[in-house]
């Protein structure tokens, strides 16, 4: 949050994506408007590499309109424009969609419990196992290997469609409804059939790293605090901030943007808060308008901070990378992430459903274009980006 045999054709793949927050992220309804509200706002999607949009809400609408006075799906013909319009990542939902959707930026959604991430050798390998989840019940563990998907190999597909896949989104899966997972552990090969549930994700997990204090050595440094966001969900930008605050003053801050899906852009701003005294996190423009989003004044700027990235990092969470980065206050250490900069906004159409089309795009506040490009990490780092990173941060005084 989206095997060989298994046809994910665009939409399918855009479908997933928006709906698991894996290549989805979101700009509140204040933020296209300038007002940025804090909390409770209705979102506007920003969904991933897309061209500008060369067909307008009204054109859509008015289709669905057409459809719905012949008796006609309203959602069928409002998909054959945006299929037709060269937004690639321009989508239609029905409502149940878009409700899962809406409910998905608020961390809850339907699967199975399991993060992926692809390996250096290319298999998809099990990242995270929630707790309580139907994947943990069944012992699937952190690091055992995604072979089939209900029959169908996953080792050369994306993890979007991979993740897409796990929670049925091509199907319209419900809770309750099953999926069958090859898992590899070793040379083991094993089968399980698990049922997927109705399940709420924490995106902010906070640990210590590093050297810890003890009755041996009560001096010792406080070592440094891992921040790790899986996406910005309503809510988590505050988790940042508190987990900053709350930190050991002589602590640095390693944040983990790895296979960071994006979400609301407003709690990435709110993240980047924690960080920088007021000033641009990001410009954007909504059908040619330019717009800006700026910090809150009051962030920590002396704790030395050190960014972790990689090419799962999307959207909202490219957004602050870029920010955090242009405004020389971390290191960035992984690899060059995904590369979604555009924006999308929603429009109820006759009928019921919602379509979503690209009406701009952003930029970092040095004025980099993240669409299609990226962002490259100050320092380039594969397999052990994580072990790299701590050592910067303690280098910078941050005690890991």
């Amino acid at each position: 949050m989206s095997g060989p045999t298994q046809c994910f054709g665009p939409r399918g793949v855009r479908r997933g994506a928006a709906l698991t927050l894996v290549f989805a992220g979101v700009l509140a309804t204040g933020a296209v408007t300038g007002s940025l509200p804090r909390g409770g706002a209705k979102s506007e999607a920003l969904a991933s590499r897309s061209v500008a949009s060369t067909v307008d809400q009204d054109e859509v609408a008015d289709a669905a309109a057409r459809a719905v006075a012949d008796g006609k799906s309203g959602k069928e013909a409002a998909e054959e424009v945006v299929s037709r319009s060269g937004d690639r990542w321009g989508a239609v939902y029905d409502e149940r969609q878009y409700e899962e959707f809406e409910q998905a930026l608020d961390g809850s959604y339907t699967g199975v419990g399991i993060a992926a991430k692809r390996t250096a050798d290319g298999q998809v390998e099990v990242a995270r196992v929630q707790p309580g989840g139907p994947a943990d019940r069944a012992g699937i563990e952190p690091g055992d290997l995604l072979r089939t998907i209900d029959g169908h190999r996953v080792d050369k597909r994306p993890v979007a469609e991979v993740v897409a896949l796990l929670r049925g989104d091509r199907t319209e899966a419900v809770a309750g409804s099953a999926v069958v997972l090859g898992i590899g552990r070793g040379a083991r090969l094993r089968t399980e059939t698990l049922h997927r549930a109705r399940l709420t994700t924490d995106p902010v997990t906070v640990r210590r790293i590093g050297p810890s204090r003890s009755a041996s050595s009560p001096s010792s440094s406080s070592g440094a605090v891992m921040i790790e966001v899986d996406s910005f969900t309503r809510g988590s930008g505050a988790k940042v901030r508190d987990a900053v605050r709350d930190a050991p003053s002589d602590a640095g801050v390693l944040l983990d943007l790895r296979g960071n899906s994006g979400g609301l852009v407003t709690e990435a701003v709110t993240a980047a808060s924690a960080f920088l005294d007021g000033g641009l996190v990001a410009t954007y423009d909504v059908h040619g308008e330019q717009r800006a989003l700026y910090a809150q004044p009051g962030g920590d700027t002396d704790r030395p901070l050190v960014v972790l990235v990689d090419g799962g990092t999307m959207s909202a969470a490219e957004l602050l990378t870029g920010a955090l980065q242009d405004r020389g206050r971390a290191v960035t250490v992984g690899s060059r992430t995904f590369g979604k900069g555009s924006v999308q906004m929603p429009s109820k159409l006759p009928g019921g459903s919602v379509a979503e089309l690209t009406v701009g795009h952003y930029r970092t506040p040095a004025g980099r274009s993240v669409d299609e490009h990226g962002i490259t990490p100050d320092l380039a780092v594969g397999s052990k980006a994580e072990q790299r990173a701590e050592t910067v941060l303690s280098g910078l005084g941050g005690g890991s």
